[in-house]
């Protein structure tokens, strides 16, 4: 009897120790694994405030899954940094990676589908524009299902690099000297992969990832999605009046830029500067002080100047996405708002705040009053079809159905 039990000890010992070794095995199999998975998407030293490049060129959630196999960021960070921005850089442990935290008690599939879904919304606050981003902000928050994470920047706080920099004074002439900063942000926040770039005076009519999806249909050249300055000619700005070269037919207008940021640091741009291919941040400054007395509209100028000599790059969206004054003052002229709705509104020449539009203002009052917790059938959408029926009499408030069109179904799928 006694042999059987000194046996079966001997079993149970034998045992532990072999449970033990797998385990050990396995955790060292798995920090080897980590180690080669960073050694070769080439990330650098942790201690480095730059964290570098080592994000993905694919577009879509094809490529955010491509990032899961990145390294745990929450780690040895403090979450009390912050650096000369409204915003906790991405490779610092903030409210994301607390969020994430409270996700890994879940199956991996579960927290990687949360961290596919989440869209990076960047928007430029310049002089007394902050009532005009909360309510763009507000707009997008409401409709918006998915997770969404804001990069703000305001007037006073641009990037060492471009205050300081030794022609700082040129990018200040510019038309929109705060929101030409937009073409810094792939330099500044070098650890975002994709960002959606708005200015302040849009607002959503319909969730944010929508037009976040559209990545997902870029092929492999594309880097940066856009809508056309104008869909009618005889009445574009680009092919009647510009002084320099421009994309396509009629330009190209940037109050919504839909950008694949790791492709853009990536590429070597043609240019009509120099024979030899040039990086983005190598391109800036030249093409700025080529043309600096021959654009009119800043930062907006410079871009259709590099993608109209890298027309391969840009994936142009329709007009719905980025809906102006310009589309129905003189007649209705976008076709996709006509069958679908207006999925983005584009109050640019501060239609929202004088009586020129009124159709325009009439969106913005809707959403800037509309309280959080109430119901947005009855306090958003009925009062504003209400706001919407005076303002017939105008070219564009004719086309205001377009207006609520989309918005109705967005809310109705919300409830």
């Amino acid at each position: 009897m006694r042999c059987y039990l000194n046996a079966f000890i001997l079993c149970i010992v034998f045992t532990f120790f072999s449970v033990l070794y797998v385990f050990n095995q396995l955790a060292s199999t798995l920090e080897d694994r980590d180690a080669w998975d960073l050694k070769e998407q080439g990330t650098p030293d942790r201690s480095s405030h730059d964290t570098g490049h080592r994000l993905r060129k694919r577009p879509g959630l094809a490529g955010l899954r491509d990032r899961e196999r990145g390294f745990d960021r929450c780690k040895s960070l403090s979450v009390s940094y912050w650096n000369p921005y409204w915003r906790l850089p991405a490779d610092v442990c903030g409210v994301n990676c607390i969020l994430e935290s409270s996700l890994r008690g879940r199956s991996g599939s579960e927290v990687k589908e949360r961290s596919d879904e989440r869209s990076h919304l960047a928007v430029v606050a310049c002089g007394p524009r902050l009532e005009e981003t909360l309510t763009m902000l507000k707009s997008a928050v409401l409709l918006s299902k998915k997770p969404l994470h804001f990069y703000i920047f305001a007037e006073d706080d641009l990037h060492d690099s471009f205050r300081n920099a030794e022609n700082a004074k040129e990018w200040k002439k510019l038309f929109k000297p705060c929101a030409s900063q937009r073409l810094f942000l792939p330099l500044i926040l070098k650890e975002v992969d994709s960002l959606l770039y708005v200015d302040t005076d849009i607002l959503f009519l319909q969730p944010v990832e929508d037009i976040w999806a559209l990545l997902s249909q870029f092929n492999s050249s594309h880097l940066a999605a856009m809508a056309p300055e104008h869909e009618e000619p005889r009445i574009g700005w680009y092919n009647r009046f510009a002084r320099h070269p421009y994309y396509g037919k009629t330009g190209i207008n940037s109050g919504v830029m839909l950008m694949n940021m790791t492709r853009l640091r990536d590429k070597y741009f043609k240019n009509d500067l120099t024979t030899v291919a040039l990086k983005w941040e190598e391109i800036l400054m030249p093409l700025l002080q080529k043309y600096k007395l021959n654009i009119t509209w800043g930062d907006q100028d410079l871009l259709n100047i590099i993608f109209h000599h890298n027309p391969e790059s840009m994936y142009v969206f329709p007009c719905q996405w980025n809906y102006r004054p310009d589309h129905c003052i003189y007649g209705s002229n976008c076709q996709q708002a006509e069958q679908e709705g207006v999925f983005i509104l584009h109050g640019n020449r501060g239609v929202y705040h004088d009586d020129k539009q009124p159709a325009f203002r009439a969106v913005y009052e809707a959403i800037q009053k509309y309280k959080f917790g109430d119901n947005m059938e009855t306090s958003l959408l009925r009062p504003l079809e209400e706001s919407l029926q005076i303002t017939t009499n105008t070219y564009c408030g004719r086309a205001s159905h377009l207006f609520t069109k989309k918005l109705k179904q967005s809310i109705i799928s919300l409830q």
